[in-house]
């Protein structure tokens, strides 16, 4: 009789939820092919920034280096406090207490966890944007949790306990305005529901100014509403891991009570690193104004080579198309040394996409406008 040991056979003990095959490993023959290019590979698959991190930043992060204790869950209160007073400031936030901020191990983890944390249970529906970050479907999986996907404009259905929003959209661009969120805000709260807002693109408004889902335009409280943070994008800190969730006091203090069991913190530097950044816009502004340039660059080129550009009014990408399906598509590109996101890493209807990031250098930005004019 076989011991159910040998090669091949599963793993001893319980297994973990069925997840989907993370995407991007699906672009390996892609990557090479675009990797054979005379002049290189140029890598807009994902949104990895490519420009250093500010030396103010870099600064704090090393002021701190010596710290042998265990750093707060929380963070430091002067974290809390600049998180509540950059939010005023950039965004128009105003009512928030520092109690309610907390720093995050960047903000995917956030996501993932954020079902379980929660308490989502099997059978219950947790609702994502029918184009979303690949993260909320997992992160619902995880928690053994069915997802929806809704279309731009419809309402979560009964038994939705959790109901991800994401303007600017990854990976549309697509900005949502304060009656959208409003009226999303309020179908959730009828259902009992969560609404959890991913607002890493925020800062990132184009042809639209994008609005926070705390903004007081959207709703009188913070009922019911988390707004996920990332640094990544607009401080150049994805390396450093660092995020911070913050709206509903009473929600933030359940998913703080967990954190401190699980032990998911903050390292010390990177708290003081968040803190630095945080309280200068001058950086940020900074690093808009690239990625303005460089999509000034990028739009017009893509839209001489045949593209047709949707949405894309916020945020760090340019949702494409040829009207070819998206994978067709990024072989096109890859055969140019282009190497892009098929729309299908976000959900079923991204058939006939691709996902264009801004997060090349300048120099490489310029090397795609060429190739798509040869």
């Amino acid at each position: 009789m076989s011991s159910g040991t040998g090669p091949g056979a599963p793993a001893p003990g319980p297994r973990g939820p069925q997840l989907p095959d993370f995407p991007w490993d699906s672009l390996a023959a892609q990557t090479a092919t675009a990797r054979l290019h005379p002049d290189g590979i140029v890598n807009l698959s994902v949104g990895t920034p490519v420009d250093p991190v500010p030396e103010n930043l870099q600064r704090a992060l090393s002021a701190v280096a010596d710290q042998p204790g265990y750093p707060a869950t929380h963070g430091t209160p002067e974290l809390r406090e600049a998180a509540v007073a950059a939010l005023h400031r950039r965004h128009g936030v105003s009512g928030l207490v520092p109690d309610a901020v907390m720093p995050t191990i960047g903000s995917k983890e956030l996501v993932a966890w954020l079902p379980l944390l929660l308490g989502v249970r099997p059978g219950d529906i947790v609702a994502i944007p029918d184009l979303a970050y690949p993260t909320y479907e997992v992160g619902a999986k995880i928690a053994g949790a069915e997802v929806v996907r809704l279309a731009p404009g419809e309402l979560p259905p009964p038994g939705t306990v959790l109901l991800w929003l994401n303007s600017p959209s990854n990976p549309t661009g697509r900005v949502l305005g304060a009656q959208q969120l409003a009226d999303l805000v309020r179908a959730a709260r009828e259902l009992g529901a969560v609404v959890a807002a991913d607002e890493c693109y925020l800062a990132l408004g184009w042809e639209a100014e994008p609005v926070s889902v705390l903004h007081p335009s959207v709703s009188s409280d913070f009922r019911g509403v988390l707004a996920v943070h990332s640094l990544s994008k607009s401080s150049n800190l994805a390396g450093y891991r660092a995020g911070f969730i913050t709206g509903d006091p009473d929600l933030v203090a359940r998913v703080l009570e967990l954190r401190k069991h699980a032990g998911m913190i903050v390292p010390r530097p990177v708290q003081e690193a968040i803190t630095a950044a945080l309280s200068d816009d001058a950086h940020v502004s900074a690093q808009r104004e690239l990625y303005a340039a460089r999509r000034a660059v990028l739009r017009p080129a893509l839209e001489a080579a045949g593209f047709r550009i949707e949405h894309s009014e916020a945020g760090l990408y340019l949702w494409a198309t040829r009207g070819d399906g998206a994978w067709e598509t990024v072989d096109w590109l890859a055969r140019r040394g282009i190497l892009v996101a098929p729309g299908t890493f976000y959900g079923p209807a991204g058939d006939r996409h691709v996902r264009i990031a801004l997060t090349a250098t300048d120099e490489r930005i310029a090397a795609v406008a060429k190739r798509l004019g040869e």
